[in-house]
C-alpha cells in the first residue's frame, strides 16, 4: 500500500519588489484556470511554493509563510538536520534557467513533536530559511487556515508540485515543470470509509474517479482554495493509497489544527508571524482513528 502527502491551505501575503511598495496582503497570486492529471503551471502563479533539494535533487515541496520560514511535512525529514539541504524560491523549471528563482540553505528543521510515523498524525514540519527573502512577483507568502476554520466537502482546492506524474513512478516521470491541478475537498466521513484511519487533524480531496491527484515528490507542499481574493492554505501534503486512484482521496495535514504551533515556534524571530485567515464554513465531519500507511515522497 502506498501514501502520499497532501496540502491544502490558505495564507495571507505580503508583496514586496525593487519597484511595487510594500503590502501587508498575503495569498495574492494570479487567477489559475503534475501531480497527476495536471497541467504545466504558469510562471510566478504559485509565489509561495518551494522546491526542496537534497543531494539527489528536488525530494518534497513546501510553503513559504513568511520571509525567513517554510511550511513543510515531517514525514520529508529522518532527522533534523539541515546539512545539505537547500530550498529554492521562485523556481518555475527544476532543469532551465530560472531568473526569478533565489536559493537558501537551512539554519533550522522543526518537525512537531507529536509526528507519529506510523499513523502520520502530525505531519507537520517547519524550516527556517538560512537569511530572509525579499518578495517578488515571483516569490511571496501563502496565508494560513485560522484555528476553527473549516471548509466544506465539494470546495475547490489547488495542489501544486513536482511530483510524478503517475504512482509508483520513477525519475523518468517527474516533470520538469511546476504542475497544477484542482480537486475538490472530500468529507471526512466519505475519506475514512476509504483509509479507516483518518484524524481531526487531516483533511481530505479528490475526485470519486480518480485521475487528478498529488503524488510522490509532492509531499509537503500545498493545497490551497481561494477566499475572495486571497489564496489560503488548508493542508500540506501528507499521504495516500497510491496516486489518483478512484475512490482514495489523498490526504493533507489540516493546516488550521496547528497555527497556534506554528505561530509560537516563529514569533520573535526578526521575520515575524505567519499571516492567519479565518475561512467561515459549515463544520466537517471528523474524528480520531488509528492507521497504519506507507507514506511516499
Amino acid at each position: 500500500m502506498e501514501e502520499k502527502l497532501l496540502v491544502c491551505a490558505v495564507v495571507l501575503l505580503v508583496l514586496t519588489t525593487g519597484s511595487k511598495a510594500q503590502s501587508d496582503v498575503c495569498g495574492i497570486a494570479p487567477l489559475n484556470t503534475r501531480i497527476v492529471g495536471g497541467v504545466n503551471a504558469p510562471p510566478g502563479s504559485w509565489p509561495w511554493q518551494v522546491s526542496l533539494h537534497n543531494s539527489n535533487g528536488h525530494f518534497c515541496g513546501g510553503s513559504l509563510i513568511n520571509s525567513q520560514w517554510v511550511l513543510c511535512a515531517a514525514h520529508c525529514f529522518s532527522s533534523t538536520s539541515t546539512s545539505g539541504l537547500t530550498v529554492y524560491l521562485g523556481r518555475d523549471n527544476q532543469q532551465l534557467l530560472n531568473l526569478n528563482e533565489v536559493s537558501r540553505s537551512l539554519s533550522q528543521v522543526i518537525v512537531h513533536p507529536g509526528y507519529d510515523p506510523n499513523t502520520h498524525n502530525n505531519d507537520i514540519a517547519l524550516l527556517r530559511l538560512s537569511s530572509p527573502v525579499a518578495f517578488t512577483d515571483y516569490i511571496s507568502p501563502v496565508c494560513l487556515a485560522a484555528a476553527g476554520s473549516t471548509v466544506p466537502a465539494g470546495t475547490t482546492c489547488w495542489v501544486t508540485g513536482w511530483g510524478t506524474i503517475r504512482s509508483g513512478g520513477t525519475t523518468l516521470l517527474f516533470p520538469q515543470t511546476l504542475q497544477e491541478v484542482s480537486v475538490p475537498l472530500v468529507s471526512i466521513t466519505q475519506c475514512n470509509a476509504a483509509y479507516g484511519i483518518i484524524t481531526s487533524n487531516m483533511i481530505c480531496a479528490g475526485l470519486p474517479a480518480g485521475g487528478k491527484d498529488s503524488c510522490q515528490g509532492d509531499s509537503g507542499g500545498p493545497l490551497v482554495t481561494k477566499s475572495g481574493s486571497t489564496w489560503v492554505q488548508v493542508g500540506v501534503v501528507s499521504f495516500g493509497k497510491g496516486c489518483a486512484l478512484p475512490g482514495y482521496p489523498g490526504v493533507y495535514t489540516r493546516v488550521s489544527q496547528y497555527t497556534s504551533w506554528i505561530n509560537n515556534q516563529i514569533n520573535g524571530t526578526t521575520s515575524g508571524t505567519a499571516h492567519l485567515v479565518s475561512l467561515s464554513a459549515p463544520l466537517l465531519l471528523s474524528f480520531p482513528i488509528l492507521f497504519s500507511l506507507f507514506v511516499l515522497s
